[in-house]
């Protein structure tokens, strides 16, 4: 595998990706926290398979972080989701739910 210094499917730089997840809302960007963590533990995994141990420990207490911290973005999302989900279903001022035609 070739790691990259860029995500190809983004052309953006990656202060602009870290900006742009920390603009998620709080339960999709832990969604994508606990997806990285899985992926980097695995990573971890593979290299303990091909003899790295050092390598796997690292990744496997980065994996372990990452999870962490989703961890903390989720209790987060619970102190203000019932806030968001109250603005959501307000209707907008100019929106009075008149059609024009």
């Amino acid at each position: 595998m070739t790691h990259r210094e860029n995500v190809e499917r983004y052309a953006g730089t990656l202060a602009e990706l870290a900006g742009d997840l920390g603009d998620l809302r709080y339960d999709a960007l832990a969604a994508f926290l606990r997806a990285l963590a899985e992926k980097i533990d695995a990573d971890g995994q593979a290299d303990a398979g091909r003899g790295r141990p050092r390598l796997a420990t690292a990744l496997r207490g980065a994996g372990a972080s990452i999870a962490s911290a989703a961890d903390d973005v989720e209790r987060a999302w619970s102190i203000c989701s019932p806030y968001m989900q109250a603005d959501e279903s307000r209707v907008a001022p100019e929106d009075h739910g008149e059609r024009d035609g």
